[in-house]
């Protein structure tokens, strides 16, 4: 016998629906897609009661408000579940009997992908006291536990409960009687991996609407997304676009799918990429959503009737590379405005002369900016010498390039950094056409630029070199809140990009001066021109915006078949799938560069952990030795020094001397 009140129905025509909606954010800002969710989940609900755990801004609680009826602030303690508990004893039991149905949903899913409508005539057809949206599987053992099966359930962003249970002591008791949540698995194991067989074993009948049994896996909303919006399904679940790159790809989850599927059944996927870009590892997030674009050298989408106000801001102190850029600038496909900053008047006239002989039809106005001082180099001039440019509302994408030349990697690896750069933002007029047509088709696009170089770079995994924490101290002052990627990240190396003046406001608006940059000869890691190469994606991200790289069909197969290579080499050794292996990696810490004695730290780290402290102790004076030793007698390092003398002063080694040491080391 059951606690079931009442006869088991069907939702009775006329029937009134409350829906408890969960809303969590770690600043309180509402993105755009909970409204547009929750509008269109009015017609199914007679009250829609938004439980926020945290705390909410005022722009976000008027966004609530304006489509719920009621919104209900707590303190972030218990998860979803403590939400939901409290939230019930705040509406309480006499205002709760009033209605046929109560949903309980939270904010971990996009949506409506497809009509709710087919979904609510399906389930308010059937005789349940439950029922959910999505099914886990059973799995045996618990993953959780170790031990036991962790039962197949209803997923917790999505459960609906009848009259008929929701009056029951058994369902009182349950959240009356719920233990103290402290972490995600307590909510798991506490709630809903529990939910559904608690109430089930009591005798309760649930169905579920889209359930996993139809699938090929015992998790359908995380790996088979696109086969649930094949089958009508309305949410499309957030995780698979920021959970672990290594995981998707153990699994062949090709996130990217899950939003193009969104997007021909008509969802708009900005309002998903603007949400996962701040809340979101922007490396992590560009990974799962494929947010590189490898676009042809033909117009294939630019709007020539509706151009774009375009300006290049170009620093050129190699003059004698001004013809190159001003060719690249040349492709731009309508009307723009280009400033030039420079270091001396002679180099101002020559310029000049240059983009005279150029003569192209598409330069409106010429502004050449001799600086009244060269520290920053192009990141000083940026902010500094163009302050005025990025402040206004002139424009809607500018340019962001300069006159690299990397003299110390010798010439082939600065020719080529150089070209991986410009050619990727500006290498033909259909090519620059199709880059202005992505700002033109998605509002919520705030930068582009080249992939992450790699080749005759060893940025690859080592990407932050000595900037991490510089770069997070200044994005605590900026207020920018966005999770920081490991190893390495999402930056535009070399610090040539297009971009929305809109979306970098938190960095430009900021009254930089040329004494906040060091002296060109002292740039190196942990200077302040590093720290903003490496925030302007997560600057970016911050504004609600979000970053795409882009590649020339060259470029693309140019870089795979290198990044292949490498790849099949490094993974000679190593078994199993990149995840493992890179687990195998990461237990036995970081012995790169250094040598015999970085080997024997790491395979003391792995097999002998608790030795490891001893050893390191011992390590590092002992590998101080060693390379002074080694510099002292190798002519390689005599002649590298005296290169690297030789190369002029503003275009010093961006890397510290003893990074830069390491690096010279794997030669």
């Amino acid at each position: 016998m059951t606690g079931r009140v009442g006869k088991l129905a069907s939702f009775p025509t006329g029937g009134r629906r409350v829906i408890f909606y969960l809303f969590y954010d770690h600043e309180g800002r509402v993105d755009d897609y909970i409204p547009y969710k929750l509008e269109r989940l009015r017609p199914f609900a007679e009250h829609i009661f938004v439980i926020v755990n945290g705390f909410v801004t005022d722009e976000g609680r008027a966004k609530l408000e304006a489509v719920a009826d009621e919104v209900w602030q707590r303190e972030n303690v218990g998860f979803d579940v403590w939400g939901y508990k409290e939230g019930l004893a705040h509406f309480g039991e006499d205002r709760l009997a009033e209605y046929d149905e109560l949903l309980l949903m939270n904010y971990t899913w996009f949506g409506p992908v497809n009509p709710f409508e087919p979904v609510f005539e399906k389930m308010d057809a059937l005789s349940v006291d439950y029922w959910g949206l999505t099914e886990h599987g059973q799995l045996r053992p618990n993953p959780f536990t170790r031990k036991g099966v962790l039962h197949s359930h209803i997923q917790s962003h999505w459960i609906a409960v009848r009259k008929s249970m929701f009056q029951s002591e058994e369902f009182r008791s349950y959240w009356r009687d719920m233990p103290p949540i402290v972490s995600y698995t307590d909510s798991i194991l506490g709630h809903e991996s529990k939910f559904t067989h608690h109430f089930s074993s009591l005798g309760f009948r649930y169905e579920v609407a889209f359930p996993e049994r139809n699938y090929s896996t015992w998790h359908p909303a995380f790996y088979d997304s696109e086969a649930l919006l094949e089958d009508g399904c309305p949410a499309l679940k957030r995780r698979p676009f920021f959970h672990d790159p290594l995981l998707l790809d153990r699994h062949s989850i090709i996130a990217r799918r899950f939003a193009e599927k969104a997007e021909s059944l008509g969802y708009p996927v900005d309002l998903m990429w603007r949400n996962l870009s701040r809340s979101s590892q922007p490396k992590a997030f560009n990974t799962n959503a494929a947010m590189l674009e490898v676009m042809p050298d033909i117009d294939i989408q630019y709007d020539a009737e509706s151009p774009l106000r375009v300006a290049v801001i170009a620093h050129i102190y190699y003059v004698e590379l001004t013809r190159e850029m001003i060719a690249h600038c040349a492709t731009i496909p309508s009307e723009y405005d280009l400033y030039v900053t420079t270091t001396d008047d002679a180099k101002a006239e020559a310029i000049r002369t240059i983009i005279a002989e150029a003569g192209d039809p598409h330069l409106g106005t010429v502004d050449v900016r001799v600086l009244p001082s060269n520290r920053g180099r192009d990141i000083g001039a940026f902010f500094v010498g163009c302050a005025d440019v990025l402040r206004s509302d002139d424009y809607d994408v500018i340019f962001k390039i300069h006159s690299k030349k990397t003299v110390q990697e010798g010439k082939n690896a600065g020719d080529t950094f150089r070209r991986h750069q410009l050619m990727n933002l500006l290498n033909s007029p259909g090519y620059t056409a199709n880059l202005l047509g992505l700002f033109q088709q998605e509002p919520g696009l705030g930068i582009v630029y080249a992939p992450t170089i790699h080749i005759g770079y060893p940025t690859l995994g080592r990407g932050w070199f000595a900037n991490k924490e510089a770069t997070r101290k200044m994005a605590d002052e900026l207020g920018i809140h966005v999770p920081f990627d490991d190893p390495s990240p999402l930056a535009p190396y070399g610090c040539m990009f297009a971009f929305r003046p809109d979306a970098l406001r938190i960095m430009s608006d900021v009254e930089w001066t040329y004494k906040d940059y060091p002296l060109p000869q002292n740039h190196r890691d942990g200077s302040i021109s590093h720290v903003q190469e490496r925030l302007f994606s997560y600057a970016v991200a911050e504004r609600g915006y979000y970053t795409k790289t882009v590649a020339t069909t060259r470029y693309a197969a140019i870089s795979h078949t290198s990044m292949e290579y490498k790849l099949d080499r490094m993974s000679a050794n190593l078994q199993g799938y990149a995840i493992d292996q890179v687990h195998l990696l990461d237990a036995s810490g970081d012995f790169v560069g250094g040598g015999p004695l970085g080997y024997l730290l790491a395979y003391t780290r792995f097999h002998y952990p608790r030795w490891f402290p001893l050893v390191e102790g011992v390590y590092r004076p002992v590998r101080g030795v060693y390379r002074g030793v080694r510099y002292a007698i190798d002519p390689r390092y005599r002649r590298w020094r005296k290169s690297l003398k030789a190369a002029p002063i503003e275009e010093v080694i961006d890397e510290t001397i003893d990074d830069t040491i390491d690096e010279w080391e794997l030669l």
